[in-house]
Protein backbone atom coordinates (compact mmCIF):
# COMPACT_ATOMS: atom_id res chain seq x y z
CA UNK A 1 0.00 0.00 0.00
CA UNK A 2 1.37 3.41 -0.96
CA UNK A 3 0.19 5.14 2.22
CA UNK A 4 2.11 2.82 4.55
CA UNK A 5 5.02 4.23 6.53
CA UNK A 6 8.31 2.34 6.76
CA UNK A 7 11.49 3.39 8.52
CA UNK A 8 14.38 3.87 6.10
CA UNK A 9 17.64 1.95 6.58
CA UNK A 10 19.33 5.13 7.80
CA UNK A 11 16.60 5.80 10.36
CA UNK A 12 16.64 2.19 11.52
CA UNK A 13 20.42 2.11 12.10
CA UNK A 14 20.04 5.26 14.23
CA UNK A 15 17.37 3.88 16.57
CA UNK A 16 18.24 0.18 16.70
CA UNK A 17 20.92 0.55 19.44
CA UNK A 18 18.39 2.40 21.63
CA UNK A 19 15.86 -0.45 21.65
CA UNK A 20 15.60 -2.50 24.84
CA UNK A 21 17.22 -5.93 24.66
CA UNK A 22 17.11 -9.01 26.91
CA UNK A 23 13.70 -8.27 28.38
CA UNK A 24 11.76 -11.05 30.05
CA UNK A 25 8.65 -12.31 28.29
CA UNK A 26 7.67 -13.69 24.95
CA UNK A 27 9.99 -13.58 21.96
CA UNK A 28 9.63 -10.20 20.29
CA UNK A 29 8.54 -9.94 16.68
CA UNK A 30 10.24 -7.76 14.10
CA UNK A 31 10.87 -4.43 15.85
CA UNK A 32 11.21 -2.47 12.64
CA UNK A 33 7.79 -3.59 11.44
CA UNK A 34 6.10 -2.80 14.76
CA UNK A 35 7.76 0.62 15.15
CA UNK A 36 6.78 1.50 11.59
CA UNK A 37 3.20 0.51 12.49
CA UNK A 38 3.25 2.71 15.57
CA UNK A 39 4.49 5.71 13.60
CA UNK A 40 1.86 5.00 10.93
CA UNK A 41 -0.95 5.04 13.51
CA UNK A 42 0.37 8.26 15.07
CA UNK A 43 0.73 9.98 11.68
CA UNK A 44 -2.59 8.90 10.23
CA UNK A 45 -4.58 9.23 13.44
CA UNK A 46 -6.46 5.96 13.05
CA UNK A 47 -7.45 3.65 15.87
CA UNK A 48 -4.95 0.98 16.92
CA UNK A 49 -7.23 -1.79 15.73
CA UNK A 50 -7.50 -0.14 12.30
CA UNK A 51 -3.75 -0.35 11.72
CA UNK A 52 -2.98 -2.25 8.48
CA UNK A 53 -2.12 -5.92 8.98
CA UNK A 54 1.24 -5.43 7.22
CA UNK A 55 2.58 -4.07 10.52
CA UNK A 56 1.44 -7.03 12.59
CA UNK A 57 -1.29 -7.57 15.15
CA UNK A 58 -2.80 -4.33 16.49
CA UNK A 59 -2.56 -5.54 20.09
CA UNK A 60 1.20 -6.01 19.70
CA UNK A 61 1.56 -2.55 18.21
CA UNK A 62 -0.49 -0.89 20.97
CA UNK A 63 1.16 -2.84 23.81
CA UNK A 64 4.66 -1.98 22.55
CA UNK A 65 3.74 1.71 22.25
CA UNK A 66 2.15 1.79 25.70
CA UNK A 67 5.03 0.01 27.45
CA UNK A 68 7.72 2.10 25.80
CA UNK A 69 5.82 5.32 26.49
CA UNK A 70 5.82 4.46 30.19
CA UNK A 71 9.60 4.07 30.10
CA UNK A 72 10.19 7.31 28.19
CA UNK A 73 11.77 5.46 25.27
CA UNK A 74 9.88 7.35 22.58
CA UNK A 75 11.54 10.68 23.41
CA UNK A 76 14.97 9.08 22.88
CA UNK A 77 13.89 7.38 19.65
CA UNK A 78 12.40 10.54 18.15
CA UNK A 79 15.44 12.58 19.22
CA UNK A 80 17.68 10.07 17.42
CA UNK A 81 15.52 10.30 14.30
CA UNK A 82 15.78 14.10 14.32
CA UNK A 83 19.60 13.89 14.57
CA UNK A 84 19.79 11.53 11.60
CA UNK A 85 17.77 13.72 9.26
CA UNK A 86 17.19 17.21 10.68
CA UNK A 87 15.77 18.52 7.37
CA UNK A 88 13.22 15.72 7.13
CA UNK A 89 9.78 16.68 8.35
CA UNK A 90 7.35 14.22 9.90
CA UNK A 91 4.19 15.44 11.54
CA UNK A 92 2.56 13.51 14.33
CA UNK A 93 -0.58 15.07 15.72
CA UNK A 94 -3.25 13.42 17.79
CA UNK A 95 -5.35 16.53 18.35
CA UNK A 96 -9.07 16.00 18.04
CA UNK A 97 -11.96 18.37 18.38
CA UNK A 98 -15.03 16.75 19.84
CA UNK A 99 -18.41 18.34 19.45
CA UNK A 100 -21.55 17.68 21.41
CA UNK A 101 -24.02 15.42 19.63
CA UNK A 102 -26.43 18.34 19.20
CA UNK A 103 -23.81 20.64 17.68
CA UNK A 104 -24.80 19.65 14.14
CA UNK A 105 -28.20 21.33 14.31
CA UNK A 106 -31.43 21.46 16.18
CA UNK A 107 -34.18 18.91 16.17
CA UNK A 108 -36.40 18.94 13.11
CA UNK A 109 -33.87 20.12 10.56
CA UNK A 110 -33.49 23.48 8.90
CA UNK A 111 -36.33 26.02 8.70
CA UNK A 112 -37.15 27.49 5.34
CA UNK A 113 -36.73 31.24 5.24
CA UNK A 114 -37.96 33.60 2.59
CA UNK A 115 -35.37 35.64 0.78
CA UNK A 116 -34.95 39.30 1.71
CA UNK A 117 -35.72 40.39 -1.87
CA UNK A 118 -39.17 38.76 -1.79
CA UNK A 119 -39.98 40.28 1.59
CA UNK A 120 -39.01 43.77 0.35
CA UNK A 121 -41.14 43.41 -2.80
CA UNK A 122 -44.33 42.50 -0.91
CA UNK A 123 -46.82 45.15 0.15
CA UNK A 124 -46.72 46.05 3.84
CA UNK A 125 -48.75 43.75 6.07
CA UNK A 126 -50.03 46.39 8.46
CA UNK A 127 -51.42 49.87 7.93
CA UNK A 128 -50.64 52.98 9.86
CA UNK A 129 -53.51 54.31 11.96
Amino acid sequence: MAADFWLSDRQWTAIEPLLPKNRAGAHRVDDRRVISGIVHVLKVGCRWRDCPSTYGPPTTIYNRFHRWAGRGLWQRLFAALVEVSPGDMQMIDSTTAKAHRSAAGGKGGRRRRRSAARVAAEPPRSTLS
